[in-house]
């Protein structure tokens, strides 16, 4: 089977779609003896896929497609021309966003969250309007959609009115060689070196995005955490600007607690593991999230996770993570106070998330997807057989 990707949504690599992206090729390359692929990329993110070289058919996308109005009007009208040209069999768009109306071959999208629907002014009202009302009439021109979530999944079906046999949930994987527990005493030493963190810390890693990701609530939270205990825990928040970012900048600044609270920017594929293993608590009070790929990471590295009780969050860390009321800073400030006090209360986090972390395997989500794939090119053609033998009737 020829199966195309379309990867310009991955945005240099500094996103969630993009650790999906990647971590669901690597996975492929075990299957490259049964499937061919066709990767779709702009051209500065090349160097990107450059572990994928042996395994898939680089296809470079001129930059001038890059903005977000130029990547629509390429995936509309240039890409199904490029789907004939390359004979694929299935077309993976990985994101709702860029979800194709014609249909030169079978078509499956990966849906990773409907926050516009759920999160009040998380993206301007060009971005709510293409979330709520374009991508839902896309979604219909979709073979199959793939929900990462069965929270996702439910949202598909409130929202865009879909379902059935169309819809498939397949959770994300973790990638165990990455994300593993290490002895503290090296990563705690990698912290100091590569971080300067040199005190207990409590790690956010989110995009600094507002409202979605609540970091307000949560540097209030802390404050109150400080102001309670005196321990001289830092709060580290690692990730890129996005949306609002300067809203959250400004808090951070007023705060009463700002010398404390860090600010690393991007952290790279490369330094990331060791940041969770250097935490000494992970925090992710996200007002949504259609999955929660960060928690999983850190508990798979044997980091304690509190994280909020919103959107796939539970279903993601089960009983393996404190969960709370995002909206509720009392609760939070005394959850941070709870697992920063009881050291046995870490220890029990710990244990669980590892637990919980072992089910999760990016092996298992590719043969699933792969799975996907060829029921998707099986719809197809019953779809074509009920044309003709309509059209024979007519």
């Amino acid at each position: 089977m020829r199966i195309g990707w379309s990867t310009s949504v991955i945005q240099g690599g500094h996103t969630g779609i993009a650790e999906y992206v990647f971590a669901l090729m690597r996975a492929f390359a075990t299957a490259a003896e049964h499937h061919e692929f066709v990767l779709f990329v702009l051209e500065k993110d090349l160097p990107l896929f450059a572990f994928a070289g042996e395994t898939a058919k680089l296809v470079p996308v001129a930059e001038r497609f890059r903005p977000p109005l130029q990547d629509i009007h390429w995936h509309q009208r240039i890409l199904p021309g490029l789907v004939r040209e390359h004979r694929l069999d299935v077309l993976h768009v990985p994101s709702y966003r860029r979800m194709l109306w014609p249909k030169p071959c079978p078509l499956v999208a990966t849906v990773h969250d409907l926050a516009a629907f759920r999160v009040p002014g998380k993206y301007d009202w060009k971005r709510m309007f293409y979330g709520r009302v374009v991508a839902q009439r896309l979604a219909r021109r979709q073979d199959a959609i793939i929900a990462i979530s069965h929270t996702t999944a439910r949202d598909i079906a409130k929202f865009w009115k879909i379902g059935g046999e169309r819809v498939t949930v397949i959770h994300h994987g973790v990638d165990g060689r990455r994300f593993a527990p290490a002895p503290a005493g090296i990563a705690k030493a990698v912290g100091r070196e590569r971080f300067g963190l040199d005190r207990p810390f409590f790690l956010y890693v989110a995009r600094l995005e507002h409202p979605a990701k609540n970091h307000l609530r949560l540097i209030t939270a802390y404050e109150r955490f400080r102001a309670a205990t005196r321990l001289p825990w830092q709060l580290v928040l690692a990730g890129k600007d996005w949306h609002g970012a300067n809203v959250i900048h400004s808090a951070i600044e007023r705060s009463p607690c700002s010398q404390d609270i860090r600010r690393l920017g991007f952290v790279s594929e490369e330094d990331l593991p060791m940041l969770y293993r250097a935490a000494d608590v992970f925090v992710c009070p996200s007002l949504y999230e259609g999955f929660g790929m960060p928690p999983l990471e850190a508990m798979a590295c044997g980091c304690p996770v509190i994280c909020a009780d919103r959107g796939a969050l539970a279903e993601v860390t089960g009983d393996a993570a404190i969960l709370v009321d995002p909206e509720d800073v009392a609760g939070l400030a005394a959850q941070l106070t709870r697992v920063a006090i009881e050291e046995d209360v870490r220890g029990a986090l710990r244990k669980a998330g590892l637990e919980r972390a072992a089910y999760f395997d990016w092996k298992r989500t590719a043969a699933q997807t792969g799975e996907v794939y060829e029921r998707a090119t099986r719809l197809r053609k019953k779809a074509n057989v009920r044309l003709k033998f309509s059209e024979q009737w007519s």
